[in-house]
């Protein structure tokens, strides 16, 4: 729990630096968080506190955390992608914070576990070809 609110908390600070700062600090710290060498390590340590261990959301206190299990939004690979990439309404943006292969590894776990039979696999290339871009004030 401690890890996700040190995650959560740099998150928030890194929220309020210029873009190419945040894009900066961001990749200074992919791969430096614990060793998450599974979908399931990186289910455990940074998705379960929100959706819960049996991936069936939360809500209570003003947020609503979604279910993950049995969802049909997870039937394209390209949507959780997108959402662990970018963030969606309460969640944060995990791009820069997971690599390619974590976010990969993790939505294919959530995508074949909780009651989740999608089998078509998600690769690091996929999840490297949505990464947000930062356009640069010379833009």
């Amino acid at each position: 729990m401690r890890s996700v609110f040190l995650l959560l908390a740099g998150l928030a600070a890194g929220a309020f630096l210029a873009p190419q700062a945040r894009a900066d600090s961001a990749s200074a710290v992919v791969g430096k968080m614990q060793p998450l060498k599974t979908g399931a390590d990186v289910y455990k340590h940074v998705c379960q506190s929100c959706h819960m261990p049996d991936a069936k959301g939360a809500e209570g206190a003003g947020a609503r955390f979604p279910a993950l299990a049995g969802n049909a939004k997870l039937a394209s690979a390209d949507y959780p992608v997108y959402v662990v990439l970018n963030g969606f309404g309460g969640m944060p943006w995990f791009s820069g914070m997971l690599s390619d292969q974590q976010v990969a590894d993790v939505v294919n776990y959530i995508r074949t576990h909780f009651g989740n039979h999608y089998t078509d696999m998600v690769k690091p290339s996929d999840v490297a070809a949505q990464h947000p871009t930062i356009k640069s004030e010379e833009d």
